[in-house]
C-alpha cells in the first residue's frame, strides 16, 4: 500500500517558516495560517525554511501525525511566491516539480499519452 495514496490535497506556506517546529507546531499552523483541520487524512501540507534548502511536510495518516523532512545538499527549492496568500494548493505534478527542483509554475508539460498501436 502506498503511503500517501489518500493524498487528494497539497497545500504549501507561502511565507518561510521555522523548521525547528514539531508536530504540534505545524498543526497549530494548518489550523490558523490555512485555516484547515490538520486530522484531515487526505490533504498533504508543506513548511520551507527560508533558505529554500530544507522542507517538512505535515500528513495525518487516520491514526496518528507523520512528520517527514528533507534537507538539500545543494541547490533550493523553487519555492511559489504570493503576495496574497498565505498558503496555496498545488497538484501532485507540481509537488513532483517542487521535489525535482523546478519551478512549480511550469509554463507547458508533454500530455500524457494512451498507448497507441501501430
Amino acid at each position: 500500500m502506498n503511503l500517501f495514496e489518500k493524498i487528494s490535497h497539497i497545500y504549501i506556506q507561502v511565507e518561510p517558516c521555522d523548521l525547528r517546529k514539531g508536530i504540534d507546531g505545524y498543526a497549530a499552523l494548518v489550523n490558523s495560517e490555512f485555516n484547515l483541520d490538520p486530522m484531515d487524512s487526505n490533504s498533504l501540507y508543506i513548511f520551507c525554511n527560508r533558505n529554500h534548502n530544507k522542507l517538512k511536510c505535515l500528513y495525518y495518516d487516520g491514526t496518528g501525525f507523520w512528520l517527514l523532512y528533507k534537507r538539500l545538499e545543494s541547490g533550493t527549492f523553487k519555492w511559489s511566491k504570493s503576495a496574497d496568500e498565505k498558503s496555496l494548493e498545488i497538484s501532485e505534478q507540481q509537488l513532483k516539480w517542487l521535489l525535482e527542483g523546478l519551478k512549480m509554475e511550469q509554463k507547458t508539460a508533454f500530455k500524457e499519452r494512451r498507448k497507441m498501436y501501430v
